[in-house]
């Protein structure tokens, strides 16, 4: 999947979508060349940005308390994708929306990888700059998710399609919170 081909699945049922079906990787694939590498990213901004100017992001904590949050976070986003696939299992299993794990895991590995980007500009010490970026960030992972339910799991009908998004979204928005928590808290 190329970078121009994730481009055009925010926008469209069929562009990108159809060419993952086709090929059809495997769990063990998706999560060894999109999960671990993009997953990395999050955790090495915060190590860094956290290191170097940590108190534009929460005053008067240590380095070594970003470098910490770092590796927790690091942690739970490689536990987040399996559960985040398992709750889209059965959201589908619920609404009998015939999508095998298989499926699932395929969307919750690609829907991130806008969030896991926007962590980029963690390079610019800039509070104000760093949550638009991420917002933007996070409604692309919306629209993958949107997109992809409908794409992936072969539905037809936009209003159940945009009932599934939005108990996924709903999930995987308390499971950024979560992750959020886990580094300005740690």
């Amino acid at each position: 999947m190329s970078p121009s081909q994730m481009s055009k699945m925010l926008w469209s049922f069929h562009e990108g979508w159809d060419e993952l079906i086709r090929i059809h990787p495997s769990i063990s694939r998706m999560f060894a060349l999109v999960v671990l590498p993009l997953s990395l990213l999050p955790p090495a901004m915060i190590y860094y940005a956290g290191g170097n100017y940590g108190d534009i992001y929460v005053p008067g904590v240590a380095p070594g308390q970003w470098h910490s949050a770092a590796a927790i976070y690091f942690i739970a986003e490689l536990l987040t994708v399996p559960a985040m696939a398992w709750v889209m299992h059965l959201a589908c299993r619920a609404n009998n929306v015939p999508a095998g794990y298989h499926q699932c895991f395929t969307l919750a590995a690609i829907a991130p990888i806008p969030m896991w980007l926007s962590s980029l500009v963690l390079f610019v010490p800039n509070l104000p700059v760093c949550l638009a970026v991420g917002a933007l960030g996070l409604l692309a992972s919306l629209a993958i998710t949107y997109r992809g339910i409908y794409a992936l799991f072969r539905m037809h009908e936009d209003l159940r399609a945009m009932q599934m998004a939005t108990v996924v979204t709903g999930a995987g928005l308390l499971a950024w919170l979560i992750l959020m928590q886990i580094v300005l808290l740690h």
